[in-house]
Formats: C-alpha cells, structure tokens, sequence
C-alpha cells in the first residue's frame, strides 16, 4: 500500500497557511510535508498536528539564513540553498542546526538540504568540494537524532543553475559521502523534465536502498499528478511492484488556482488508488 502524504507549501493554497491542516486531514491525509516551517512557533505548528491526527515526514533546511527573519529574507531573495556555495559554510550549519531544532520539535524524520545556484562564471566541479563537506556534516549533526538527510536532483528550467539536476549525479554523491542517513529525495516531476525514462529510473534507484522520499506532481505544467504527460497509475504500480515502502508527497500547484476547495477537487489522482 503506497503512502501519500500532502506538501501545505504547495497544496491548499487556495487556504490560510493555517487551515491547511484540517483540511488534508479531511482530504484523508495523514501525513504532510512542510517547505519551510520557520515563520511559526515549533510549539503551534505540533498542536496543529497533533489535532488533526497528522506526521509531519518532511521539511526543507532554510535557503538561507540562520533565523526566522534571515530565513524569510532568503525566500524573499529566491535563494536555493547555500550547501553548494563556497564562503558560506557557517550559514550553512547555521541554517541546519535550526532545521534540526525544528525536525527534532515536530518528530519530522527527513530534512531536504537543497544544494543551491552555481554561481555564474563557476563549473559544478569547483563547487562540489564545498557541497560534500557540507553534507557530510549535515549527515553527521542528524545521525544523532535518526533523522535522514535529503538531496533532490532540480531541472535547470525552473531553477537555471542548479547545482544538482540529474539523478546519476545525487547518487554520485550519496556514495561520497559515505553516510548511511544521506539519501535521494526522487521528485518525478523534475526527473521527467531533465532525464525521461522514469519508470526504468524508479526501477533503478528504488532497490538500492537510497532512495528516501518521492515526490509527484504532473508534466510540464506541475499540476495535479493525472494532468500532463506522465502516466502516474503506470508509475505507481511499478513502486508497488518495487514493494516501496516510504512516502510520496504530492509537490504540485492545483490546478484550479485559489478557487475554493480547488486542491480538494482535484485529488481524483490520490482516490483512484
């Protein structure tokens, strides 16, 4: 039985940040993931989950910044994470040590560490001394606290620069940095839109072991996952098939907008399951 939980970041955003909530719950989530928790209190952010009978399985380091007006600043900014870029090592732990205080406050299992823009003028082979370090002591600070460290391959169209787009590259990494708890987070969305061939990279990577944590959302468009050119059904029976144990969250911008009850009205992709 596949897993699904609800990224509040993306999904009812037609809803108060606050309202999202009950409203996945409704929706028969029980799980939902969180881009960036650090404009509220860990405390309120846990009554709300605890209330709706909700886990929280996954919330992103800051961009940037190393507290809640540097973090908002970064997003601000359209900063993509500081693991890749070299002179920034301190904000970067910074950054994670509060990821951790937050994971550790609302029992979240996986924090995505995203790797950042190359700068311009700069190759990714200068840069990825600065991201394996990084990682290795993002890996190091969570082991402690049986939390996985994630690294999600981005297409260069939404994010140009990127450090890290393909998904040979992040399992490149994975091995060296040689950390158990350092895994893939697999966004199919992205992979389509840089590699194709997604069914034979899930049958792939999945059995390795390293993979962490999907997410879907549909192509080109990034909507709901039965709208655009990818064959979800096809795709989640071949996870089945894989006997995939861990969560998919559903990463994607409804595409009925901010109408009411927009993100409730398209989920015929999660009740056809």
């Amino acid at each position: 039985m596949l897993q699904f939980a609800a990224n509040l970041s993306w999904m009812y955003a037609e809803l108060p940040f606050d309202d999202r909530f009950e409203a996945a719950a409704r929706d028969g989530f029980t799980a939902v993931e969180i881009l960036s928790p650090y404009a509220w209190p860990a405390t309120e952010l846990a009554a709300r989950l605890k209330a709706h009978g909700l886990s929280l399985v996954l919330l992103n380091a800051p961009p940037g910044g190393s507290d809640a007006a540097g973090i908002d600043s970064a997003w601000a900014s359209g900063q993509k994470g500081t693991a890749c870029l070299p002179g920034r090592e301190a904000e970067f732990r910074a950054g994670f040590a509060v990821a951790l205080q937050y994971a550790q406050a609302l029992s979240c299992p996986r924090v995505h560490v995203m790797a950042g823009v190359v700068p311009g003028g700069v190759d990714r082979e200068t840069v990825q001394p600065t991201y394996i370090a990084n990682l290795r002591h993002a890996a190091a600070q969570a082991a402690g606290g049986g939390v996985e460290v994630l690294i999600e391959p981005i297409n260069t169209r939404d994010i140009p620069r990127f450090f890290l787009n393909r998904q040979d590259h992040a399992h490149e990494i994975i091995r060296e940095v040689g950390a158990a708890n350092l895994k893939v987070q697999m966004d199919l969305y992205h992979c389509q839109v840089v590699e194709g061939d997604v069914a034979m990279k899930l049958r792939k990577y999945i059995p390795t072991g390293h993979v962490g944590h999907i997410q879907v959302a549909g192509s080109p468009g990034r909507n709901e996952p039965d709208v655009g050119e990818l064959n979800y059904s096809y795709l989640f029976s071949v996870l089945e098939e894989l006997n995939y144990t861990g969560w998919i969250g559903g990463e994607y911008k409804p595409l009925r907008g901010d109408q009411a009850g927009a993100t409730s009205a398209g989920l015929g992709w999660l009740k056809s399951r």
